[in-house]
């Protein structure tokens, strides 16, 4: 019985060491973007929504909106994982590539994305990086 326990008990511990989920929140005035990381073994699940309202001169008149993508994304390098998602009922597809640090993550995102996020909503993150929830 008691080695039926710790058995139990290393495998809870071993599966929780391989799974993780990491959040990154950017705000650039009423531009707020958010990107969760999930990860479970070799299987890398990424979402991504982005809620915009007008922001200044540049934006006057125009309506807010949100949009979001998710999906299994696919470790490229040591820091950087692409999501391909396509559009339903479309040939195009929205890629994301995400290049994350200790503090944070950038986010580049493909011409199709407009297919995802349209108006003044966009995945891509300016260069700028999202600021990791802790």
């Amino acid at each position: 019985m008691n080695k039926v326990l710790w058995a139990g008990l290393v495998l809870l511990v071993s599966s929780s060491a391989w799974a993780g989920t990491e959040h990154y929140v950017g705000r650039n005035g009423n531009h707020v973007q958010h990107l969760k990381i999930n990860q479970v073994g070799a299987d890398i699940n990424v979402a991504m929504d982005v809620d915009f309202e007008p922001n200044g001169s540049a934006e006057e008149g125009r309506k807010p909106c949100s949009a979001d993508i998710a999906g299994e994304a696919r470790k490229t390098g040591e820091n950087t994982l692409v999501l391909k998602k396509q559009a339903e009922g479309e040939a195009h597809y929205c890629s994301l590539t995400i290049t994350t640090s200790s503090e944070g993550a950038k986010v580049d995102q493909s011409a199709d994305c407009k297919y995802f996020a349209a108006g003044i909503c966009y995945f891509d993150s300016d260069g700028r990086e999202l600021t990791r929830v802790k």
